[in-house]
């Protein structure tokens, strides 16, 4: 072998260690060195070029940015009996990967770890309040025509309901809220902190992503809210047949108005002009009573003996002014 071969067989084995023995660590990542499973050294946070021993030591790296957890939702009772499904969502990051390494090792076991962690301090925290408080946040007033349910969403509109002097469910869900929503987030966190220090973890943020009643409950809830809307609607509905009926009585009150006073001014007309027949009648009597009476006798006679045989004496009343040739015949 002559010496370049010997010289360029040289400069490739360093080349291989160099390579070997030489790691970038990015920005965003940390690592450390273990030899035969034990850690050497301190832990590399910092970016830019770095040697270890080939071959011998390894070099395990780690995300320093910020990292998601998000949990599985699950049944949860509150504190008013209340069972709800939550789903929370949280951010972690490694602060010590020393730690990290010995007591977990793999992004895998974290999940489970934080799962183990996370979810029984969020259920410990929800359980401890009533359903209002996992809701809001505030005291501040809502609009006097909505009211909250428990999904975080207007829902009923409580003038109509005052109006019908319904119970009003925002009675009991806009109470003053002591602790909150928010509250409980920073509980959480407080909570489950602690027990992830000795995994080289900070919890950075625990927020609860969505809450909603479980199926028994929520069928419950839109029954409720169904009969409510009827019960709106027949109010609507005998508030339009009261108003029929108001107005068909004082059609009928109307009309028996206008036909007495109609019957009455007729009657008035009537008894005027009967009045004033009589009075004719009286007049023209007084001009000749006995021809008056002559007159009204034979109409008697005309109606009596019409159609009929009668046989009567000649000195009978009833005859009496046969017997005579006329009006003046004594």
């Amino acid at each position: 072998m002559n010496i370049k071969g010997i010289v360029g067989a040289a400069v490739v084995a360093v080349l291989l260690l160099v390579y070997s023995a030489a790691f970038i660590v990015d920005e965003t990542e940390q690592a450390v060195i273990t030899q035969f499973g034990r850690l050497v050294g301190d832990p590399i946070v910092e970016p830019g070029l770095n040697f270890k021993v080939p071959f011998v030591q390894i070099v395990t790296f780690f995300p320093k940015n910020l990292q998601a957890w998000d949990g599985d939702p699950g049944q949860i009772p509150t504190l008013d009996k209340t069972y709800i499904y939550v789903d929370a969502f949280a951010r972690w990051r490694i602060v010590d990967p020393v730690k990290f390494f010995q007591s977990i090792g793999s992004f895998t076991l974290a999940k489970g770890r934080l799962d183990e962690i996370i979810d029984p301090a969020i259920r410990n925290l929800v359980t401890s309040n009533a359903l209002v408080e996992s809701v809001r946040w505030t005291n501040r007033e809502m609009d006097p025509w909505v009211e909250l349910d428990a999904f975080g969403e207007v829902e009923t509109i409580e003038e109509e309901r005052q109006e019908q002097g319904a119970f009003s469910r925002t009675e009991g869900r806009t109470r003053e809220i002591r602790v909150g929503r928010e509250k409980i987030s920073e509980l959480i966190l407080a909570q489950a902190q602690p027990r992830l220090d000795v995994f080289g973890i900070e919890l950075v943020d625990v927020k609860i992503k969505r809450i909603n009643y479980v199926e028994q409950v929520r069928e419950a809830v839109y029954q409720r809210m169904i009969a409510e809307r009827r019960q709106i609607a027949e109010k609507y509905r005998s508030e339009g047949v009261g108003e029929a009926r108001k107005i068909r009585g004082d059609k009928e009150r109307d009309l028996l108005q206008i036909e007495s006073e109609a019957y009455r001014t007729a009657q008035k007309i009537r008894g005027e002009a009967d009045a004033r027949v009589v009075r004719i009648l009286a007049d023209a009597y007084g001009v000749d009573p006995e021809f008056y009476t002559y007159q009204k006798t034979l109409e008697t006679y005309r109606e009596a003996l019409e159609g009929s045989s009668v046989v009567f004496s000649t000195d009978s009343d009833f005859m009496r002014f046969l017997n005579r040739q006329g009006p003046d015949r004594r």
